[in-house]
């Protein structure tokens, strides 16, 4: 793929994104995305085709980083570090990728008519496999004997809240965005939370493998 290209491609991404979290599906329109990218709308139907193909462009943008947010959980068996590092990775995800997980919140609140079978069977997959990973957990007596469901379901939204959310938590907050500094107390508390409300046991392995 020419420089050129992947160039375009991302700028018309980035605005897609923005005017699809703002309008929802049905009210984007390709001219506005054009327009915010700074590109004919031309340019939109030849790298992408039409809206829905560019729809779920955005969407697959998001979608590979939440796949790839249960490592932590994969490689270190020490609960409650795997816990703090994947509580982290979603919020970094809310952080780096805010319009398209507005996005994937409302292709989910719409009941994913949009999301190919694939995606949701992979995401299934995944969910199931930090379902499993609590209940592990639990029959070993390394965290207490709560909801493995209403524990992830607690994660998630307290994680993604901030970029759905976003509006609202900068102007609580007074800021036009938050720093760097504001996701890490997040991730603080949040793990503080999940790991004493659960009684997570510390033990296992202390090293965080490196990112690959």
């Amino acid at each position: 793929m020419s420089t050129i290209r992947k160039k375009n491609e991302a700028k018309i991404l980035k605005a897609a994104s923005q005017v699809f979290a703002s309008e929802g599906y049905a009210a984007t329109k390709t001219i506005d995305i054009a327009k915010l990218a700074g590109v004919p709308k031309a340019n939109v139907y030849y790298y992408f085709g039409n809206k829905e193909t560019l729809y779920s462009a955005v969407l697959e943008t998001i979608i590979e980083p939440l796949l790839s947010a249960t490592h932590p959980i994969e490689t270190i068996d020490n609960p409650a570090i795997a816990l703090t590092e994947y509580i982290k990775t979603k919020l970094l995800i809310s952080r780096d990728y805010p319009y398209a997980s507005k996005v994937f919140a409302n292709e989910i609140m719409r009941g994913s008519p949009l999301l190919s079978p694939e995606i949701r069977q992979r995401l299934m997959n995944q969910s199931t496999f930090l379902l499993d990973k609590f209940s592990q957990w639990i029959a070993a007596g390394q965290m207490d004997n709560i909801s493995p469901h209403h524990l992830l379901f607690m994660i998630w939204s307290s994680t993604q809240t901030y970029a759905d959310f976003s509006w609202q938590i900068n102007a609580v907050m007074g800021k036009s965005s938050l720093a760097a500094s504001d996701y890490d107390d997040a991730a603080h508390l949040i793990s503080q939370l999940v790991l004493k409300g659960c009684n997570v046991q510390s033990c296992g392995n202390n090293t965080v493998p490196a990112a690959s």
